[in-house]
């Protein structure tokens, strides 16, 4: 055998025992006589000790190895001399009787430790070499625990792990397809599943009232810190149910995998808040809510006073960042640099210092009196010490950039705790958007959103308002996962259709299998999807889901370990019958 024991197992109560271990030479030390080997795997690492006087054939091959060499080495466990206590082998060690190099290494592009020298393109491109750092295997670990505990989760809910197709039918809707052409039917494509929407809806047709799968998406969409061409959801679909018993079902999930992960008890009842409240609060349909600095409304307040650029906007907001007047004007005039950057698109910021002796400091002190800035301050419940921070102009666009610069600055005052969680339901999305390029209405979900039933009446005479029975899980200002109540009455499914600009003969020849299934006795039903590469990097407390996924994409959707994506060769071309342009 390779290994009696792994190199995270020993400890003082096996001193005497004889052992044998294999791993990855982490470090070795050379001090004039006597060798020392720090021996890792996945587990741990353990000390190996040579003595030149004891066995001068064993240390001279001690000295010889380099890092990453894989060796198996047999020995009795010995008590350490000089005990290391942040390791939980630190107390012993092995006396080395017998050496044995498994496989040699070249000299490893960067170092192998928690703190690497490597850039992450490197590390991409040796990613084999990368998961052999302790914090990028705890990632992992802790994606599997995950993992783990939803199936253990949602088995005890009753739910059936059901597998479905990863080759289907190309839709309009949605982010672009990732498509698969078809040897055997020429001139013709599979598509790859941005989510299993339409067959977990069938499921339910079909009598599975509870399914889930843990399952790979794909989507061809611009990446980020928190997006993937390919990712993974915690895909849910119930049937005889109601938003509430949806809610309810997958706190209850989420609050399991809290405790039994991260050992963090969540509220009892998580927070609803409405999209439209969510704007206007926070500019965001997923609000981190860790930390105030809540958007102010100074329209009354801050217009009709002659300064032309609040005047004209449709709406001038502010954000209270307590205690911060102290800010010197060097780090504001850095603010609004940082708000003026194209990501954000400001203008320009206006700032008010609330100064300790009641007085008040702005950027454009010449157009409002103190009078006036001690109104602003009434209306954002700001005290002596604090500062106003002001953006204004378009509704949306004002909104989207105070969110940036709200959470710029819960960064900046350490507001933002990554082991502090805090969820939200974000509810009454609306149904639609308008697309000014189109001239048309999208499904703001997807087509297959049930409208609220009391918003019924609105799809034919202002469908912008009609709100949908739809609902997203916020934490952190994350997007863990996101859902509804489905369509499952067929004229209702082909009025969605009409108001999305589909023709008869387009719903039917994407959606036609679907419609049909309606005709059978369709049950009432919803579903909820998680992101578990977000879910992950948000109870590890990281912004970015690229450590939590094995083999990931960079920024450019490649995969720089193997070279994907890569030309076909024509032979394989002509196979297909597609000819490049």
């Amino acid at each position: 055998m390779y290994r009696s024991h792994t190199n995270g197992e020993l400890r003082p109560e096996h001193i005497g025992t004889n052992v044998t271990l294999s791993g990855w030479v982490q470090k070795s030390r050379d001090l004039g006589g006597m060798a020392f080997i720090d021996l890792r795997d996945r587990y741990g690492i353990t000390q190996l000790a040579f003595n030149m006087e004891e066995n001068a054939e064993l240390y001279d091959a001690a000295c010889k190895l380099g890092r990453e060499f894989v060796i198996q080495v047999e020995g009795s466990v010995i008590e350490r001399s000089s005990k290391n206590k942040n390791i939980p082998t630190g107390e012993i060690e092995i006396k080395v009787t017998s050496l044995k190099v498994l496989n040699a290494s070249k000299t490893p592009p960067f170092t192998i430790e928690d703190e690497t020298d490597g850039g992450e393109e490197l590390r991409l491109q040796y990613r084999y070499l990368d998961l052999r750092r302790k914090p990028v295997q705890e990632k992992l670990r802790l994606r599997n625990k995950v993992s783990l505990e939803t199936r253990k989760y949602l088995d005890s809910q009753d739910f059936l792990d059901v597998e479905t197709p990863v080759l289907i039918k190309s839709t309009p809707e949605g982010a672009r397809d990732f498509v698969v052409p078809s040897r055997m039917n020429e001139g013709q494509f599979y598509a790859l599943p941005q989510s299993p929407q339409t067959f977990k809806q069938l499921l339910m047709v079909s009598g599975f009232d509870r399914y889930y799968q843990i399952v790979k998406c794909f989507r061809d969409e611009d990446l980020r810190a928190d997006r993937q061409p390919e990712f993974t959801q915690i895909d849910c679909e119930m049937a005889f149910v109601e938003q509430e018993d949806i809610l309810n079902t997958f706190e209850g999930m989420i609050q399991h995998l809290f405790r039994e992960v991260r050992n963090v008890e969540l509220d009892e009842k998580f927070p609803r808040m409405t999209y439209a409240e969510a704007m206007e609060r926070y500019g965001s349909d997923k609000p981190d809510i860790r930390f105030g600095m809540e958007f102010v409304n100074l329209n009354a307040v801050a217009q009709g006073k002659g300064f032309s650029i609040f005047d004209s906007a449709e709406l001038v907001l502010a954000i209270n960042a307590e205690q911060c007047a102290v800010y010197t004007r060097k780090q504001l005039d850095k603010l609004t640099d940082w708000v003026r950057r194209p990501q954000i698109g400001a203008k320009g910021l206006v700032y008010v210092r609330c100064n300790e002796d009641g007085t008040y400091k702005s950027s454009v002190d010449k157009f409002y009196s103190q009078e006036d800035l001690a109104e602003w301050a009434k209306v954002a419940n700001a005290k002596p010490g604090d500062l106003l921070l002001v953006l204004s102009g378009d509704l949306e666009a004002t909104r989207k950039q105070m969110n940036e610069l709200r959470l710029h600055m819960g960064d900046e005052l350490g507001l933002r705790n990554p082991n502090v969680f805090k969820p939200l339901w974000v509810v009454d999305f609306p149904l639609l958007e308008w697309d000014e390029e189109s001239k048309r209405y999208h499904a703001m979900h997807h087509p297959f959103t049930s409208p609220k039933p009391e918003d019924m009446d609105l799809i034919d005479t202002d469908p912008g308002k009609v709100r949908a029975n739809a609902y997203d899980l916020a934490m952190n200002g994350v997007e863990l996962g996101g859902g509804s109540i489905r369509i499952h009455d067929r004229d209702i499914q082909s009025r969605m259709f009409d108001l999305l600009g589909f023709t008869k003969e387009e719903a039917e020849a994407q959606f036609g299998f679907l419609m049909s299934a309606f005709e059978y006795g369709a049950p009432p039903h919803g579903g909820l999807a998680f992101g578990l590469d977000r879910l992950v990097a948000t109870m590890g407390g990281s912004e970015s889901i690229r450590d939590y996924i094995a083999f990931p994409k960079n920024n450019s959707g490649r995969d720089v370990m193997i070279d994907a994506p890569s030309p076909l060769d024509a032979e394989q071309l002509k196979e297909l019958g597609i000819a490049l342009k």
